[in-house]
């Protein structure tokens, strides 16, 4: 099992953005995207195993987004329980998919190999993101 937090406000994948040179198409990240995906290298290169993962893995996400300061002080102690929870953009698929294209050549050979997924979002007054990755073997499957 490999498990590690990424301190700070979390980042969704952005939507690609597309240019034209000299007649040629490219795609590229937005910035906030890209640097947020480096910053979750960084973070997750302290784990990474001795060798990259290449087998069937299990991920679990849990994405903690700041509690806005427009909140009540009932709906603050709600956020901070767990009972309130984000329903707003960005999804839970934006936030996955940033941290499997960030964790690929870091901890996994390729974002192919994670068959099982688990994204949830909450409020926190520390917002970041934790990971956890798991094999199959480990989470009894």
């Amino acid at each position: 099992m490999i498990k590690f937090q990424v301190l700070g406000d979390p980042v969704a994948q952005g939507r690609p953005r597309a240019s034209a040179y000299n007649g040629k198409i490219t795609m590229r990240d937005p910035k906030k995207s890209k640097e947020y995906k480096q910053y979750v290298k960084l973070a997750a290169a302290q784990y990474a195993p001795a060798q990259l993962l290449d087998e069937p893995l299990h991920l679990i996400v849990k994405v903690f987004r700041p509690i806005p300061k427009s909140f009540s002080k009932k709906k603050t102690q709600e956020a901070i329980t767990g009972v309130l929870r984000p329903i707003t953009k960005p999804d839970t698929d934006n936030y996955l998919k940033g941290v499997k294209d960030a964790l690929s050549g870091v901890i996994w050979r390729d974002d192919s190999i994670i068959v099982d997924t688990s994204v949830s979002k909450y409020y926190s007054d520390k917002p970041r993101i934790e990971v956890e990755v798991y094999t199959l073997e480990e989470v009894g499957a």
